[in-house]
C-alpha cells in the first residue's frame, strides 16, 4: 500500500450507554467511551491494517481528552482541534428493550460542529488512497458542510477517490434539507454508501438492486445499498452484485453501517476486487452487531473468518 490509506473528518462525541435494559429515567450506571461515524470508520480500517487518520474539532474538556486518547490509542492519526470555546457533543444510548437501541444527541453548538475549512490538514488527504466523509457532517453547520466539500475538492485535486456514507440523521435536519446536499454528495463521490431508505431521499427506485443501479448513474461507480440482515446490494463498473447476509446473534446494531464500510474501504486499499471487497464489508458489518459499542467489536485481519463456525467456541 502507498499513501495515507484512508483519511476521514467529522464530529466524535463523548457516548454514555445504560448498562441495563429499560427507560434511561431508571438507569443507574452509564458506560461512558467515544462514538462517531467517522472516526468508528477510521478505527475499523486501522484494525484491518490500512493506515487511517481522523481530523476533527473537540472541547478543551475531559471529553475531548477522553476522544483524543482512545481514537489515537487505536493507532488512528488523529488532528483533533481543541476549541476553548466550545463543548465536547455529548450521545446518549438507551437499550428501551432487548433488541430495540434509542440514540440521543447534545451537539448543538458543539466544538465538533464549529469545524471549518481552515482546519483541515491538507498533507494527509493529498497522499490518501481514500477520502471518507459522511452526510452527518454537513448538517451540523454552514462551516461544517463547507469544509466537507472543501475536502472533497482537495481529494479531486490530487485524484484522491472520495467515499462518500450518506448517514441521513433525522436528528439533525429535516429529509427535504438533506435531499439536495445528498444529490450534490452523491455525484462527486467515486463511492457512495446508503441505507434503503437513504438511498431514496436520492433516487426514487424501490428494489434495492435497482435503486443502486440510480444512484449509480448519479456519478459514483461504486455504489453499496446497506440492507441490514438481508445483507447488501452493489452496483460496481456498470455490473451489479448481490452480497448475502452473514447470519449473527445481534447485541448491539448501531455502528454496523460504519463497520461494513470499513471492510469495504480497508480491502479496497488493499487492491482486492469487487466480491472480495463485498465479502470483507459483510463481514465486518456483522461481527459490529454482536459486540456492545460502536467501534468497540471491529475485528483484525486475523479474526475475519471467525464467524465461519468452525473449529471450537473456546480457543485454549
Amino acid at each position: 500500500m502507498t499513501g495515507a490509506g484512508v483519511v476521514t473528518l467529522g464530529e466524535t462525541m463523548a457516548l454514555m450507554t445504560a448498562e441495563q435494559v429499560g427507560p434511561l429515567r431508571h438507569a443507574r450506571s452509564l458506560r461512558l467511551t467515544i462514538a462517531g461515524a467517522e472516526s468508528n470508520l477510521a478505527i475499523g480500517v486501522r484494525r484491518l491494517g490500512v493506515p487511517a487518520a481522523w481530523l476533527g474539532r473537540v472541547g478543551d474538556d475531559e471529553f475531548g481528552e477522553l476522544i483524543r486518547g482512545t481514537v489515537a490509542g487505536q493507532r488512528v492519526v488523529t488532528s483533533a482541534i481543541v476549541d476553548p470555546d466550545a463543548p465536547t457533543g455529548l450521545m446518549i444510548k438507551e437499550r428501551r428493550t432487548g433488541t430495540r437501541t434509542r440514540v440521543r444527541y447534545y451537539r448543538s453548538g458543539s466544538a465538533g460542529s464549529r469545524l471549518a475549512p481552515a482546519d483541515l490538514d491538507h498533507a494527509p488527504i493529498a497522499d490518501a488512497q481514500v477520502l471518507h466523509v459522511t452526510g452527518i457532517t454537513p448538517a451540523l453547520s454552514p462551516t461544517a458542510r463547507d469544509t466537507v466539500f472543501a475536502a472533497i475538492e482537495l481529494a479531486r485535486e490530487h485524484h484522491v477517490p472520495v467515499s462518500v456514507d450518506l448517514n441521513y440523521r433525522q436528528a439533525l435536519w429535516a429529509p427535504d434539507q438533506a435531499r439536495a446536499v445528498f444529490r450534490d454528495l452523491a455525484g462527486r463521490a467515486d463511492i457512495l454508501l446508503a441505507t434503503e431508505d437513504e438511498g431514496r431521499l436520492v433516487a426514487d427506485a424501490e428494489e434495492p438492486a435497482r435503486l443502486a443501479a440510480d444512484l449509480a448513474a448519479l456519478g459514483p461507480a461504486e455504489v453499496l445499498v446497506k440492507l441490514g440482515e438481508r445483507g447488501a446490494a452493489a452496483h460496481i463498473d456498470g455490473r451489479p452484485y448481490p452480497v448475502p447476509p452473514r447470519p449473527v446473534a445481534v447485541l448491539d446494531p448501531v455502528g454496523a453501517g460504519d463497520a461494513f464500510a470499513a471492510g469495504y474501504l480497508a480491502s479496497r486499499c488493499r487492491g482486492a476486487d469487487a466480491p472480495a471487497r463485498l465479502d470483507a464489508a459483510a463481514t465486518t458489518g456483522a461481527f459490529a452487531v454482536t459486540v456492545a459499542g460502536d467501534w468497540e467489536g471491529a475485528p483484525t485481519m486475523a479474526e475475519l473468518d471467525l464467524l465461519d463456525g468452525a473449529g471450537d467456541a473456546v480457543s485454549r
